[in-house]
């Protein structure tokens, strides 16, 4: 009799072992939420932004055309189902749509970059897909022949012939205010809703011809419209940018619908927007798939903010596979623009090289 009841309270406790090894799998799995709540999804912006900083341009758009050419290496190397960490404007919608994680940070040191993506927040969500997106982006009526099957060469040739129009922009900008405003009561500032305006202003005035310095500030010399981004491949001519295919486009909506690609202000060697997301992620077992850097690590070396950069980034949850997605300095005349992409393992930071 005992020894049954020993067999039985030893069976109880494998099972219970188990069973909680498993729900700890499930937890760990699950860690990051299937959905932010609106106030959520505010709330954390507000604990790990910092204030406004400055640039010398206001980047509505990339300046790498070549940008593409790391996915099919990016893929293999870094996990899919993880947090991704990115800079600057709609380039990390390509980098989201070919990597799927699970939640998206997007840092930069201007607030107006968190107002251009509070601005495409909005236009993905009013959109049912990649047509009426680029209507709604660019204030232009939607051209017929269109299909789900049209490449984003396709579709960008047929709106270059459409005039852009004042009563849909207008329609838009109150759509676009009552989204933000009335369905997810997000607390915007005045300055955000007038940065809101700005940038899609700008997209009205220049269309699809529209480039990273549009008002002729200091930036890249050369400098690719939006068209040609988006038409853009990588090395093999395969299109992988996020208009490219409705599925490309309708994952970084998904994502946008349920809050999970987040606009952070913070400079990359600041005191809380890099260690503010880590400590997120932390909290919920997230482990950083790539981080995508552009070309800021010249400007803190510049600054003399490399150490304070290696810190926040060794903050990061990080596994062998966690990849740093740069942009570098091409050799006269090995790229378009000037930049090229190259991957690094994101656990060499820990060395500070």
């Amino acid at each position: 009799m005992v020894r049954r009841r020993l067999l039985s309270l030893l069976a109880l406790t494998l099972a219970t072992i188990c069973w909680s090894s498993q729900a700890s799998g499930l937890r760990a799995a699950d860690a990051i939420p299937p959905r932010l709540g609106d106030q959520e999804f505010w709330t954390l912006i507000g604990r790990v932004s910092e204030p406004n900083g400055s640039f010398r341009s206001d980047n509505l758009l990339s300046n790498e055309l070549q940008f593409q050419y790391v996915i099919g290496d990016l893929t293999r190397t870094a996990k899919t189902g993880r947090a991704y960490l990115g800079v600057g404007p709609e380039q990390n919608f390509t980098y989201i749509a070919a990597l799927r994680p699970s939640i998206a940070f997007i840092v930069d040191v201007r607030r107006g970059n968190l107002d251009l993506h509070l601005l495409y927040k909005a236009l993905f969500e009013l959109s049912a897909d990649r047509a009426e997106f680029v209507s709604l982006l660019f204030s232009k009526p939607r051209p017929p022949a269109l299909t789900a099957r049209s490449t984003a060469r396709e579709l960008f040739d047929a709106y270059s012939t459409v005039p852009a129009s004042d009563r849909l922009h207008t329609e838009t900008m109150a759509r676009v205010r009552d989204r933000l405003f009335t369905t997810h009561r997000f607390e915007l500032s005045e300055d955000d809703l007038q940065g809101i305006d700005y940038v899609f202003r700008a997209f009205l005035m220049f269309g699809p011809d529209i480039r990273y310095s549009p008002f002729g500030l200091t930036g890249a010399t050369v400098q690719p419209t939006y068209a040609a981004l988006m038409a853009a491949t990588d090395e093999r001519g395969q299109a992988l940018g996020f208009l490219a295919t409705e599925d490309r486009f309708a994952f970084v909506k998904d994502l946008q619908t349920r809050n999970l690609i987040v606009p952070v202000v913070g400079n990359f060697a600041g005191p809380r927007a890099i260690a503010g997301v880590a400590a997120y992620l932390k909290q919920r077992s997230g482990t950083v798939s790539a981080f995508y850097l552009s070309n800021v690590e010249e400007y803190l070396r510049r600054d003399g903010l490399w150490q304070d950069f290696c810190a926040n980034v060794s903050a990061l949850p990080l596994d062998a596979t966690s990849t740093f997605i740069r942009s570098v300095r091409a050799a006269s005349g090995d790229a378009m623009d000037g930049l090229r992409s190259e991957l690094g393992p994101m656990a060499e930071i820990s060395n500070c090289r």
